[in-house]
């Protein structure tokens, strides 16, 4: 997977590289000027998360690297709407073209036919794109810490809240959520897939989660599929995950979410 993620950063250089030449920072700080639908993502998740009520960021995803395509019948508004009726706290949009085939105009759709607020999944490795994921009207952007160093995580969290946005850090492991922590965000992201490996197991959340402290919100990713997970994540004091592949695999997303949630 270390492969596969370089591979991925290196696409992702001359993404930018063409980006800032079609649409120069100058057209998105205009389109930026623009913005009028501003939801607030933390606020969203913090308000089950108070009541020890479990969130969920409900993820829009057509493909992966490793799972090939993941639902054929792929329509972003219709699962969008069927998640908003779910009782999805958020929404988690792919916008990466190559390797998940997304679309970052999947943000504006998705925002046009529902309430929810809306976390541009990408990998963000060049303020270009955080100005970019505002002008595309995300409420939220993923910074992901085996990507980033220290001080380009703190940077670029700077800007996405002088923008109005809030970030979400990934963290794979121990190391990474050391420096996931130094980030003002309350948001803590625990990726359970190994990044060596490529296996996915719940324990990573468990063994790391002890180490957030309190003021933050713990957000488990990968590996979520049934009423047992989400069972044994409360257990440990995780209310909150960000869930993709299980929905994206059911007929009718929404209902997969809604009976995940079911008590």
């Amino acid at each position: 997977m270390n492969n596969v993620l370089n591979k991925i950063l290196e696409t992702k250089k001359i993404e930018i590289s063409a980006s800032k030449v079609i649409l120069p920072k100058s057209t998105l700080d205009d389109q930026i000027a623009q913005i009028s639908d501003e939801r607030d993502f933390v606020k969203a998740i913090q308000i089950k998360q108070e009541v020890n009520l479990s969130s969920v960021i409900a993820e829009i995803k057509k493909a992966s690297p490793s799972k090939g395509i993941i639902r054929e019948d792929f329509d972003p508004k219709e699962i969008a709407k069927s998640y908003e009726e779910g009782g999805a706290s958020c929404l988690s949009v792919l916008t990466d073209v190559q390797y998940f085939q997304g679309s970052p105009h999947y943000i504006k759709d998705v925002k046009k036919v529902c309430q929810l607020p809306v976390l541009r999944k990408d990998f963000i490795i060049d303020p270009y794109q955080i100005f970019e994921s505002k002008a595309l009207g995300a409420d939220c952007i993923l910074l992901i810490v085996a990507a980033l160093d220290l001080s380009q995580l703190k940077e670029f969290e700077s800007i996405a809240h002088s923008l109005g946005m809030s970030v979400l850090v990934e963290s794979h492991d121990e190391k990474e959520l050391e420096l996931a922590l130094r980030l003002s965000t309350p948001l803590v992201g625990i990726n359970n897939r190994n990044l060596k490996t490529f296996d996915v197991t719940l324990q990573t959340t468990i063994d790391l989660v002890t180490q957030i402290p309190a003021g933050k919100i713990p957000i488990t990713e990968s590996g979520i599929f049934d009423r047992k997970d989400v069972r044994l994540m409360n257990e440990h004091g995780i209310f909150t995950f960000l869930v993709g592949e299980a929905f994206m695999r059911d007929e009718n997303p929404g209902q997969s979410l809604k009976a995940l949630l079911k008590k």
